[in-house]
């Protein structure tokens, strides 16, 4: 019973990898061809109806997902690195090193993390896809840091470590034989949390025209567009809505069956 959420996490997030797969290879539609009537409800033709040009919806809502999975995976991989390198530079680094490096954290941590991926974008040449991941990513790893450096002081403390280093073992050798693997566990459920945001914030950074441009059908940037015939076309909503929260609860879900699956003794509690 305690894997329900991992199966259930398998499945939703599986679905939507094999839909965002299957856009690389087939689409029901062209995505930029008005392949029908304005604002036709659902039908066998147009499965999800069709948006305010003709274009059909239910392939705009499948490229969606191929989107939203590149920018999290990409987004939660940088901000992976970026945060577990800082981390345990943090925790090796002298007190007055590492004292600067927790504050400047805190000080990122505090800032939410759509308005640093705003910031981001706006420096950069404009917005893309490349964009939207660097962005994210950035944003988010100061979050991993903070994590894996007090993760990674807390293995430094053990004794295991001083008698590593009494036996000549080099630094280097230590975080690879004893840090990352022992703090591996819980950096890659926290990951898997950032996933669900970073698919988030994707979807808002869409919404407010600083995601990847059109013509990528981002579920944020159909939100949006279709947010002025919500009343004559629901389903430009409702379809993409029910997407994004298809996947980002499956991520959760997945995140959370990881989390008991490798801390056995939170499973069993």
């Amino acid at each position: 019973m305690r894997r329900t959420s991992l199966w259930i996490g398998a499945i939703l997030v599986g679905i939507n990898v094999a839909v965002a797969l299957l856009t690389l290879v087939w689409l029901p539609y062209d995505p930029t061809a008005m392949a029908g009537g304005r604002l036709q409800p659902p039908s066998w033709a147009h499965w999800a109806g069709t948006d305010r040009l003709g274009r059909d919806y239910f392939t705009q809502v499948m490229i969606g997902a191929r989107i939203a999975l590149t920018v999290g995976i990409g987004a939660a991989a940088l901000g992976g690195l970026i945060g577990t390198t800082l981390g345990v530079l943090s925790a090796f680094a002298q007190r007055g090193i590492d004292d600067a490096l927790a504050a400047t954290l805190d000080i990122l941590i505090a800032f939410p993390t759509l308005l640093l991926a705003m910031l981001v974008v706006a420096a950069s040449d404009g917005a893309s896809l490349g964009t939207a991941i660097l962005a994210i990513g950035i944003a988010m790893s100061a979050i991993l840091a903070r994590l894996v450096r007090i993760l990674t002081k807390r293995v430094l403390a053990q004794d295991y470590i001083t008698a590593a280093r009494c036996s000549g073992l080099g630094w280097g050798r230590i975080v690879l034989v004893h840090v990352l693997p022992n703090i591996a566990p819980t950096v890659l459920v926290a990951i898997a949390l950032q996933f669900g945001l970073a698919v988030i914030a994707e979807a808002s950074l869409s919404y407010l025209g600083l995601g990847a441009p059109p013509p990528n059908a981002s579920w944020g940037q159909l939100l949006q567009s279709a947010q002025s015939t919500v009343y004559n076309a629901p389903i430009g909503v409702i379809a993409p809505g029910l997407a994004l929260m298809a996947l980002v609860l499956g991520i959760n879900f997945l995140a959370d069956g990881l989390r008991d699956l490798l801390d056995p003794e939170r499973g069993a509690a």
